[in-house]
């Protein structure tokens, strides 16, 4: 349960990247993909200390540790992505594609391996009820993310 607006917040940004990197081959996006992440990134920061009631301290403590956080899930994801791509080819080797469908699998174990241990850090700056809002405003987060994307399509 922990780890699906993790998985989620993962899928999203993954999503969001693609567009934005489709917009810049097609020439009709802004080129400016590492602009667009750090503001999706900060709003999503400004939305997570909003909805769990941070000081001012407690942010300036709190969101260095929660980049780190993200930066290690990203990194697990891609490293995931990059043994799926490698078995699109057609000659992929039956070893080549039980090496690809482990490391998806593992990517959630990873995951919460970090989580867990980024929640003890977390655990020593928000109170309870705040750790607990948090995986409430990554999910929401998340949910309003999806639907957002979902009008744009409408």
């Amino acid at each position: 349960m922990r780890r699906l607006p993790l998985i989620a917040l993962a899928a999203l940004l993954m999503c969001c990247t693609a567009v934005a990197t489709a917009k810049d081959k097609t020439g009709t996006g802004n080129g400016n993909r590492s602009q667009w992440t750090q503001e999706m990134l900060d709003y999503k920061h400004d939305f997570i200390a909003e909805q769990t009631e941070m000081t001012q301290a407690q942010r300036d403590k709190f969101m260095p540790l929660y980049e780190a956080m993200e930066k290690e899930v990203f990194a697990a994801h891609r490293t995931a992505r990059e043994q799926a791509k490698k078995v699109s080819s057609s000659k992929a080797t039956e070893q080549d594609y039980a090496t690809a469908a482990r490391a998806m699998s593992q990517v959630k174990v990873k995951e919460g391996e970090i989580e867990g241990r980024y929640f003890e850090k977390f655990s020593k700056i928000l109170s309870k009820k705040q750790m607990f809002q948090l995986k409430q405003a990554e999910m929401k987060f998340s949910r309003q993310m999806l639907s957002r994307g979902n009008k744009k399509k409408r």
